[in-house]
């Protein structure tokens, strides 16, 4: 029998963002320590991304990362993303991949996208606009690849002869393709099968188009010979910063709001705005239900704004950004764990409706109990006891 078989699933999709004047010793020693105390919070998956320019998300290899992450924690699963698929060549990638999932035991996902940044795609000599394309290339060889398949395939940028793997994959791992504002990853999601990871879900013309993602994935794994796909494996990504008041979660956030929001303004369509004003951010960005910098009961409510947007998905990841001073993070994750996700992964119901039952006998227990205890003292002065 299965409990929770449907309940909700938490986890953190991290770039990471950090301040660039961050010692990227620190930079690094910190993403470890945050996967670790997930892990310990009893979050589900942390996702790992892949960048090479930039000087903000500052891990080259999630593969790497991955591979130290699971000697250092017990459950969590671990994934990429994403695998950037167009910088690589597909044969090694899908290698790389069944390695971990061995040496993780069963913990690996594998996520992919066609890569972010622009710089990135230049140090390859690559037009953004031909990363799509890739994409799609390297994922028609690499689950032909995960299936035991030989493989043989030209293209432009590689040459495949009878390829295969000397093992196969030792889970059935999750896979995911990243989707932002395009139909391009729920195209890709659904004509292969694979799960999607929306990471501009609470973006505000991202989640009016949550609906039309999930059908454009619908229809795309019917008419491929798909299985139907499953909003369990359907997450969303909003960011959030957590305190016990709003004040303090403003206060927190006045650290790295401005300079890294700033930053994403560089690299993706945004408001024009002055994002150093940081009361005017924090409003916009609660108001437009772009982030919650707030409270639990915040999140809590932009949660269920999600699900009443999207019609129902499996699990709801964090942004791994330093907004806030490491010590304030890792509250905000805490906060998270404790009055967050306990209301929507159905954990916390039982010790509620327990709660509620004895609150509602008034105090007829402890009348009973001081009942009780006159009984036996009545005993053992009559010498009865």
């Amino acid at each position: 029998m299965k409990f929770f078989e449907d309940r909700m699933r938490f986890g953190i999709f991290m770039g990471p963002y950090h301040r660039p004047t961050l010692n990227p010793l620190v930079a690094f020693q910190q993403d470890m320590q945050t996967v670790i105390n997930l892990d310990e919070l009893g979050f589900d998956e942390a996702w790992i991304g892949e960048h090479h320019s930039g000087g903000i998300e500052t891990i080259g290899s999630p593969e790497l990362f991955i591979a130290a992450a699971a000697e250092r924690t017990k459950r969590i699963k671990l994934g990429t993303g994403a695998i950037t698929l167009p910088y690589h060549n597909p044969l090694w990638v899908a290698d790389r991949i069944v390695q971990l999932d061995y040496q993780t035991r069963g913990r690996m996902m594998f996520g992919v996208a066609p890569g972010q940044l622009v710089q990135d795609a230049q140090m390859m000599g690559l037009h953004p606009s031909q990363n799509r394309q890739r994409l799609q290339e390297a994922l028609e060889v690499i689950i032909p690849l995960f299936k035991g398949e030989r493989v043989t395939r030209k293209t432009d940028w590689f040459d495949l002869q009878d390829a295969r793997l000397q093992m196969l994959p030792y889970s059935n791992f999750d896979m995911a393709t990243v989707s932002v504002l395009s139909p391009s990853g729920p195209l890709l999601a659904g004509r292969h099968g694979m799960g999607m990871l929306s990471v501009a879900a609470t973006d505000p013309d991202g989640i009016e188009k949550l609906l039309g993602h999930w059908e454009i994935m619908e229809q795309e794994a019917a008419s491929h010979g798909q299985p139907k796909p499953s909003r369990k494996d359907w997450r969303l990504m909003g960011p959030m910063h957590l305190a016990e008041t709003m004040e303090q979660a403003k206060e927190d956030v006045r650290y790295g709001l401005s300079l890294l929001e700033d930053y994403r303004a560089h690299i993706n369509p945004a408001p024009d705005i002055d994002w150093w004003d940081i009361d005017k951010i924090v409003d916009m960005l609660n108001e437009s239900g772009a982030a919650v910098i707030g409270t639990p009961e915040m999140a809590r409510a932009q949660i269920n704004r999600l699900i009443e947007k999207s019609g129902g998905f499996g699990t709801y990841l964090l942004m791994g950004v330093d907004w806030a001073r490491y010590p304030a993070t890792v509250r905000s994750h805490q906060l998270f764990a404790e009055e967050v996700m306990p209301y929507f992964n159905g954990l916390g119901d039982p010790l509620r409706k327990s709660f509620e039952e004895v609150m509602a006998t008034g105090y007829a227990g402890a009348q009973l109990t001081a009942e009780a205890q006159a009984s036996m003292i009545q005993k053992y002065k009559r010498g009865s006891v």
